[in-house]
């Protein structure tokens, strides 16, 4: 019986929850274009090498592009050479994209809202240029399960992020490929891998309050260790005889 190394066991682990996302909410399909987010992060240099790997493969037939979207008036600094050599290695053709944004024109969302509000945008554009269907994101299942906390427990609505939104409005997918695989799994791949990490100094980086609710996963999965597992399947079981009536 072939004996495995711990690095090994770890890149089996998130390559069969990988293909396990894509195939189950099926988020590939024959002839598609996708446009990859690639921000510098762990994440979306994970899923350069996931998706780039998966697309040699021979079916589904599908191509991918990556796309760095450099904010300029945020002082967020990428080692753009290294980004383009991460995604060449995988066959990914890589794009540069510049915007900016005031965030003074909208005093009611913060900073960070319409930093991301405007790289999303961009994101569009640049898929439009290039004639992709769907744009793939890096986040994996502890965002979405941080998503679905935060929703509850800021906008009072049972939400998150799914593995896959058709946007019709838009004439576009979004994509999660990564929406099965765990964050501590990605950590262990970095540093396998040697990801750099990017220079990052957003001066609104402080205002978020996700970090927050990745403590609270922890210590859910703290009282029980199939506590992610069990958030996950409650999105799809959802009781609609055991809650409350809306009230007008």
């Amino acid at each position: 019986m072939a004996q495995f190394t711990e690095e090994e066991k770890m890149i089996r682990r998130i390559e069969r929850r990988f293909n396990k996302g894509v195939v189950s909410y099926r988020l590939i399909e024959e002839g598609d274009k996708i446009l990859i987010g690639l921000s510098g992060g762990k994440d979306s240099l994970a899923l350069i090498e996931l998706l780039g790997k998966r697309s040699q493969i021979f079916k589904p037939r599908f191509s991918v592009v990556a796309v760095h979207v450099v904010m300029e008036n945020i002082p967020y600094k990428s080692d753009l050479a290294y980004l383009q050599a991460h995604a060449e290695q995988y066959g990914v053709p890589f794009v540069v994209y510049k915007t900016s944004f005031d965030p003074t024109t909208d005093t009611r969302k913060s900073p960070c809202f319409l930093c991301s509000w405007n790289r999303r945008k961009a994101l569009f554009a640049v898929a439009k240029e290039h004639g992709c269907n769907k744009i793939a994101l890096g986040h994996h299942m502890d965002d979405i399960l941080e998503t679905l906390l935060m929703n509850m427990t800021y906008q009072g609505a049972f939400s998150t992020m799914p593995p896959k939104l058709v946007m019709d409005k838009f004439e576009m997918t979004i994509i999660r490929p990564m929406c099965l695989v765990h964050e501590s799994d990605l950590i262990e791949l970095a540093a396998y891998r040697g990801y750099r990490k990017q220079v990052k100094n957003c001066p609104y980086e402080s205002q978020s309050s996700r970090s927050d609710m990745k403590s609270i996963l922890r210590q859910l999965e703290a009282l029980n260790p199939e506590a992610r597992y069990c958030m996950w399947g409650s999105m799809t079981h959802v009781q609609e005889e055991l809650l409350p009536d809306k009230i007008d």
